[in-house]
C-alpha cells in the first residue's frame, strides 16, 4: 500500500503544471512558446476561464498571430507543408479556447483575425480544424457588435453559404453555422444583408432545409426558426427570386417534409406558429400546388400521402384562428386595461394575418380546380375535399362571430377586422351561399369596416365585391343589398376608384366587378324598388360620364353608358337639373356618352370590341326607348347626329 502511494506521488510530480507552461510562454524564443502550447493542450481545461486568462496574458497576441499566418502560408518562415498543418491546427485550437473568455473574444486582436479564420475554412474543407474555426467565429461574433460586423464585411456569409451544404448532418459545425447566419440576419441591417447577398441566403435556405427535413433533435427547431426568420423578412423578395432560379425543387420538398413533421407532432405552440409562417413564405415562392402531392424524403423509401400537408396546414391554421380571435376579443373588450395590452394585441394580429393568409391560399388552390373534378380527385380524395370545405365553412363562421362581436362593441376600425373581411370575401367569392344568415345579418356593417389607416371604407368593399357580384345575379341577392343599404357602399366605392384617375390592372378588375354589381341591381329595379331619388346614383351618373369622356375602350364606354341609361330611367331631366349635385354640364357629358355608344354599336360595320358588347347595347337601347322623351336635351343630341338605329350587328 505504501509502495503504491509513493508511486502515485512520484507520477503527479512528473505532470506539467500551469506554472511550467507560463514559464515557457515568457521565454525569449518561439520554440519555447510552441513547446508550452503543445504541453498546455494536453491538460488545460477549456472551461477554466481563470487559467485561460493567465495563459493569454503570458503568451500575448503576437505569437499566436504569427503562428496562424505561418499555418495559412502567409508567414515569413513558412516551412514544410506538414509543419504548416500542425501550426494551423495548434493556433486555431488555442485561439478557439481563448475565445471562451468573453473579454478576450471581444478584443480587437481576436476580431482582426476573422478574415484569416474565414480563409482557413475556405482552404481546409473537411479538415479537423474546421470545427474550431466555426467555434472561434461564433464566440467572437457573439461577444461584440464589431465581431459580427467584421464577419459580414469579410465575406462571412458567402463562406458560410458555400460550406453549409457539405457539413455533416446534425454536426456541431452545422449547428454553429446555423447560429452564425442567425446572428448576421438578426443583428445587421436587413436592407443591406438581403440586397447584397440574395444568392448566398438562397444557398443557406437550401442547406438548412435539408437539416430541417432529416434531423429529429433540438437542432430541427433551430433550423425552423432560422428559415422562418430569413424568408419572412420584409426585405426577402430578392431571396425569393433567387430561390425560384434554383434548378431543382429539393429545397421546397425538404421544407414540405420538415413542416409536416412539426405540425403532426406534439411540439410547443411557438414552433407550430413558425412552421405556419414558413409555409406561407414557401407558397409565396412556389405556389399553392406545393400543398399537395406525394413527397419522399431523400434516400428514404417512406412516402407521405398527397393530402397530408394541406390537411395539417388547414387544421393548424383553423386552430390558430380560433385561439387568436378569442384572445383578441378578450384583450380588446374584456381586459381591465386594453391600452397596456397594445403590444400583445399587435403580435396576435400579426400571427392572425399569417393564419388568414394560409386559409386564403387553400381557398385559392381549391378554387383553381374549378370544374375539373377529375383533376381534383386525382390529387386529393373526395372525402378530403369534403373535409376541407367543411373546415373552411366552420372557420368562416367563427370569423363572422368575431365580426359580430366587434359590431356589438361599436368597433368600426381595425386591421384585424379588415383582414377578417378579406378572408370572408375570399371564401364567399367561391361559395356565395356559405353562412348565408350571418352574412345577411352583418353585410351592412362589414362593408363599413375600415383599416387603421383608412379614412373611409374602401378595402372591405373591394374584398366582398366578387361575392356581391355573384349574389346580385339573383333577385334575392339584389334585395339583400337594397334592404341593407349596402348598394350605396358599392356605388361609393366605384366613384372613389374612378376619381383616382390612375388605374392599375387590378383596379380595372375591381371597377368592372363594381359596375357588374350595380348593373345587376338596376336590371332588377322593378322587383326591388330602389328609391328613385337616391343621391348616390346621381353622383354615379356624374362620375361615369366624366370617366368615359377621355376613354376609347369600348368596354368602358358601353358599361358606363348602360349603367347611366338604367339610372336615367329612374328619373327625368327636370328632376336631375333640380338636384344640387347635378349641373347642365353633366347633361352635356351624358349626351356625349349615350351618343358615343350608339355610334360604336349602331353602325353597319362595327369593331370586334364593340361586337363583344352586344348585350350592353341592348340594355342601352331598351332603356333609351323608355326615357328619351323625358330627357329632351339628350334625345336631341343623340338623334340630331344621325340615324344610328337601335340595332347592333353581331
Amino acid at each position: 500500500m505504501e509502495e503504491h502511494a509513493s508511486s502515485s506521488s512520484s507520477s503527479s510530480q512528473l505532470q506539467p503544471s500551469l506554472d511550467d507552461c507560463l514559464k515557457l510562454f515568457r521565454g525569449e524564443r518561439d520554440e519555447q512558446r510552441l513547446a508550452g502550447l503543445l504541453v498546455l493542450t494536453k491538460f488545460c481545461n477549456k472551461d477554466d476561464h481563470t487559467a485561460i486568462r493567465k495563459v493569454y496574458d503570458a503568451l500575448g497576441p503576437q505569437f499566436l498571430h504569427r503562428l496562424l499566418r505561418t499555418g495559412i502560408g502567409k508567414g515569413s518562415d513558412v516551412g514544410s507543408s506538414d509543419n504548416r498543418d500542425a501550426y494551423l491546427q495548434l493556433s486555431i485550437t488555442v485561439l478557439a479556447a481563448f475565445c471562451r473568455v468573453p473579454q478576450i473574444a471581444a478584443s480587437e486582436e481576436m476580431i482582426n483575425k476573422i478574415p484569416l479564420i474565414l480563409e482557413a475554412i475556405s482552404r481546409e474543407a473537411g479538415s479537423p480544424i474546421i470545427e474550431d474555426c466555426y467555434e472561434y467565429l461564433f464566440l467572437v461574433s457573439t461577444a461584440s457588435e464589431e465581431g459580427v460586423q467584421t464577419l459580414y464585411k469579410s465575406g462571412g456569409l458567402n463562406v458560410l453559404a458555400s460550406q453549409m451544404m457539405i457539413l455533416p448532418d446534425g454536426s456541431h459545425m452545422i449547428e454553429l453555422a446555423l447560429r452564425l447566419v442567425q446572428i448576421i440576419v438578426i443583428k445587421l441591417p436587413s436592407e443591406n444583408v438581403y440586397s447584397e447577398h440574395p444568392t448566398d441566403l438562397s444557398l443557406v435556405v437550401c442547406a438548412v432545409a435539408k437539416q430541417f427535413a432529416v434531423l429529429q433533435n433540438a437542432l430541427k427547431f433551430e433550423a425552423l426558426h432560422l428559415l422562418s426568420t430569413i424568408l419572412s423578412n420584409r426585405y426577402s423578395a430578392p431571396v425569393y427570386d433567387a430561390l425560384r432560379l434554383v434548378e431543382n425543387d429539393v429545397w421546397s420538398t425538404n421544407l414540405w417534409i420538415g413542416i409536416v413533421a412539426i405540425l403532426q407532432n406534439r411540439v410547443a405552440p411557438s414552433h407550430k406558429l413558425h412552421a405556419l409562417v414558413l409555409t406561407e413564405c414557401v407558397i409565396s415562392i412556389v405556389g399553392e400546388r406545393w400543398l399537395i402531392g406525394e413527397m419522399n424524403l431523400t434516400g428514404s423509401q417512406v412516402s407521405l400521402p398527397a393530402d397530408r400537408c394541406i390537411l395539417l396546414i388547414l387544421e393548424s391554421s383553423r386552430v390558430e384562428i380560433a385561439v387568436l380571435l378569442n384572445d383578441l376579443a378578450y384583450l380588446k373588450y374584456e381586459a381591465s386595461n386594453a391600452s397596456s395590452n397594445r403590444e400583445n394585441i399587435l403580435v396576435k394580429q400579426r400571427n392572425l394575418g399569417v393564419a388568414f393568409s394560409l386559409v386564403e391560399k387553400i381557398i385559392k388552390l381549391i378554387s383553381s380546380f374549378g370544374g375539373e373534378e377529375s383533376t381534383a380527385n386525382a390529387i386529393i380524395s373526395e372525402s378530403t375535399f369534403t373535409n376541407i370545405i367543411s373546415g373552411l365553412n366552420e372557420t368562416i363562421g367563427v370569423v363572422l362571430d368575431y365580426i359580430r362581436d366587434a359590431k356589438e362593441h361599436g368597433q368600426m376600425k381595425g386591421d384585424d377586422l379588415l383582414a377578417a373581411v378579406r378572408v370572408i370575401g375570399s371564401y364567399l367569392a367561391e361559395a356565395p351561399d356559405a353562412c348565408k344568415d350571418k352574412v345577411i345579418e352583418l353585410l351592412g356593417y362589414i362593408l363599413s369596416i375600415e383599416g387603421e389607416d383608412e379614412l373611409s371604407p374602401f378595402y372591405s368593399i373591394c374584398f366582398l365585391l366578387p361575392m356581391l357580384c355573384q349574389i346580385t345575379l339573383e333577385t334575392g341577392g339584389c334585395k339583400i343589398l337594397a334592404s341593407s343599404g349596402a348598394f350605396r357602399e358599392v356605388v361609393g366605392y366605384l366613384i372613389a376608384l374612378i376619381d383616382q384617375n390612375n388605374f392599375t390592372s387590378e383596379d380595372n378588375g375591381s371597377i368592372f366587378l363594381a359596375c357588374d354589381t350595380i348593373l345587376n341591381l338596376l336590371l332588377k329595379q322593378e322587383q326591388i324598388k330602389f328609391p328613385s331619388d337616391d343621391p348616390s346614383f346621381i353622383r354615379l351618373l356624374v362620375a361615369l360620364s366624366r370617366w368615359a369622356e377621355g376613354m376609347d375602350d369600348a368596354s368602358i364606354i358601353m358599361m358606363a353608358s348602360s349603367i347611366c341609361s338604367l339610372i336615367l330611367d329612374l328619373t327625368s331631366e327636370e328632376a336631375l337639373l333640380n338636384h344640387p349635385d347635378f349641373t347642365s354640364g353633366d347633361v352635356g357629358n351624358l349626351s356625349k356618352l349615350i351618343r358615343r355608344s350608339f355610334v360604336m354599336c349602331g353602325q353597319d360595320l362595327i369593331s370586334d370590341d364593340a361586337k363583344a358588347e352586344v348585350d350592353l347595347f341592348q340594355i342601352i337601347t331598351s332603356a333609351y326607348s323608355s326615357w328619351a322623351d323625358r330627357f329632351p336635351s339628350i334625345k336631341q343630341a343623340v338623334e340630331s347626329s344621325g340615324p344610328f338605329g337601335f340595332r347592333c350587328v353581331s
